[in-house]
């Protein structure tokens, strides 16, 4: 019927619930996201069968566990497991203070897809990156017999962007430029919203200054010494101001997209030494999650076929390349640099190839 959710719809769902503690069932069996296991939760799913946590190989490396399917691993719960011990896996916080936490017996053989699937679902939904996997032969009847929400495995990670509606626009007159419009992207798949701020009236069949903004609620807001991204936002529209005309994107892809409470966790564990980016794979991420095809697609609703894109980032300029977005020229955009931020900007331009 067309009532019922279709599997984009049912993908929302599933994130929902695994932020709130709720099990999700796939094709091959159910999950649980470990940032909100419960020990209830946890007690029920061991009655089911035996169960393990399965993390990416980036969180494995950390724990100097062994490493059995490539992009993550698996491991087998112990008997007496509590919530805590599993949570402890998953979450670095106290990995100095407790460096200790094996031994692990990890899984090898079968089939991994329920762990990978698991696992790009609390990606997608902002939350560590770790699973508790069970397997079943009859999910759909599971998940039916519990009420919990039942999604098609194969539709996880398929790696397409999801398709965005243009909702609204209208005019925003802004200190630097009157004539100022913002323009509203909804994505059909319930994720976060994006934006474009048009400066003046760029002419579509011209190369637009464009910058593609992440959102940093610490830069942008309240003015965080700790990056560059406060300056940044704000240079680009100044220039996009002095010139008469340009676009700029704010896509909420907070913290290289890992959320804003998983980037809290990473300047935490900076706090503690690490860089960036170790503070990044120590989570379980890769150095950068975010998805710049959704700014190209933005882009292209727009009008626009070529930009004069304002970035300092040479991974922007390749993505937008390969999404059908021309990059006439990089207008670098290099500001924002204190004595709190200097080993920040150098792991940027060492570890991600920043031109800075």
């Amino acid at each position: 019927m067309a009532l019922s959710p279709n599997n984009v719809e049912k993908l929302a769902r599933a994130r929902a619930d695994l932020r709130m503690g709720v099990p999700v069932v796939l094709t091959d069996g159910v999950i649980l996201a470990v940032e909100t296991l419960g020990a209830e939760r946890l007690h029920d799913l061991c009655s089911f069968g035996e169960p393990c946590i399965a993390i990416t190989d980036w969180r494995a490396q950390t724990l100097k566990v062994r490493i059995y399917d490539n992009d993550l691993a698996r491991i087998a719960l112990p008997a007496d497991v509590s919530a805590k011990w599993v949570r402890a896996i998953a979450d670095p916080a106290d990995d100095l203070g407790n460096p200790m936490k094996g031994p692990y017996r990890c899984l090898r053989g079968g089939n991994a897809d329920l762990a990978r699937a698991g696992i790009t679902l609390t990606k997608a939904a902002r939350m560590l990156p770790a699973v508790l996997v069970l397997p079943l032969e009859n999910a759909a009847t599971f998940a039916a017999q519990h009420d919990l929400t039942f999604v098609d495995q194969a539709s996880v990670g398929l790696g397409d962007v999801s398709h965005f509606d243009h909702v609204i626009h209208a005019r925003l007159p802004m200190t630097v430029s009157e004539a100022g419009r913002l323009h509203i992207f909804r994505p059909e798949d319930g994720a976060e919203e994006h934006y474009a701020v048009e400066i003046g009236n760029p002419d579509r069949s011209k190369p637009v200054l464009a910058r593609l903004h992440s959102a940093c609620f610490t830069g942008d807001l309240l003015g965080s010494l700790k990056c560059d991204c406060g300056p940044q936002l704000r240079g680009a529209l100044a220039q996009m101001g002095e010139e008469g005309a340009g676009i700029l994107l704010y896509l909420n892809q907070e913290g290289r997209g890992i959320g804003l409470a998983n980037k809290m966790r990473a300047y935490a564990l900076q706090d503690q030494g690490f860089d960036t980016v170790e503070a990044n794979h120590r989570l379980g991420f890769e150095d950068d999650e975010r998805d710049f095809r959704i700014g190209a697609q933005i882009l292209g609703k727009l009008g626009f076929k070529s930009v004069r894109l304002m970035t300092n980032n040479p991974s922007k300029i390749a993505r937008m390349e390969s999404s059908g977005i021309a990059v006439t020229e990089r207008v670098p955009l290099q500001v924002g640099g204190n004595p709190h931020n200097h080993a920040y900007l150098d792991t940027k331009a060492k570890k991600s190839g920043h031109l800075l």
